[in-house]
């Protein structure tokens, strides 16, 4: 297993394009999902879709703290709820925004045996999935970031201040 480098946005084109779809996951393919749960790991990360490493392949890997799960193809089926809420990309580093999102999704995908299975979340699995799913379509989140984008070592003071601005 290796680390792979984490590509960042407005450094690298490849964030922004849409990723092909896996029709057989081959012995490179599977080293690649390897990797790219160690390369989030190792960066403290939720998720890590395969362009923020340069891949242009419809795979993400996801782990919130219950175990760590393989999206190959992944496509959103139902979405419900809203939840507005801080949000923050390894392609974006130091950055953060809030962004609202869906509060429930449900996502069919292929696993690492190409066998198709359902996943659902609500909250932060729910908005893991679908910034995944955005990054495999060539998005980014910064671009439903209501209102700016903060540093993270300074979101809370620097998001209160403007909470209390924009209510005077």
């Amino acid at each position: 297993m290796a680390l792979l480098e984490i590509r960042e946005y407005g450094k690298d084109d490849v964030l922004l394009k849409t990723c092909k779809p896996v029709k057989e996951l081959t012995p490179r393919l599977k080293t690649l999902i390897e990797d790219m749960f160690e390369t989030m790991y190792d960066a403290d990360g939720v998720g890590l879709a395969a362009p923020q490493v340069g891949v242009l392949r419809r795979i993400c890997v996801i782990d919130i703290g219950e175990g760590p799960v393989t999206l190959i193809n992944p496509e959103v089926i139902e979405t419900s709820g809203e939840q507005t809420g801080n949000e923050g990309c390894l392609s974006v580093p130091g950055k953060t925004g809030i962004v609202t999102r869906p509060n429930y999704a449900k996502v069919k995908a292929l696993n690492e045996n190409m066998e198709e299975f359902i996943v659902e979340g609500e909250e932060l699995m729910a908005r893991a999935l679908l910034h995944e799913i955005d990054h495999l379509d060539g998005h980014i989140y910064t671009e439903k970031v209501e209102g700016k984008l903060y540093d993270v070592d300074t979101f809370a003071e620097e998001y209160e201040k403007d909470q209390e601005q924009a209510q005077q």
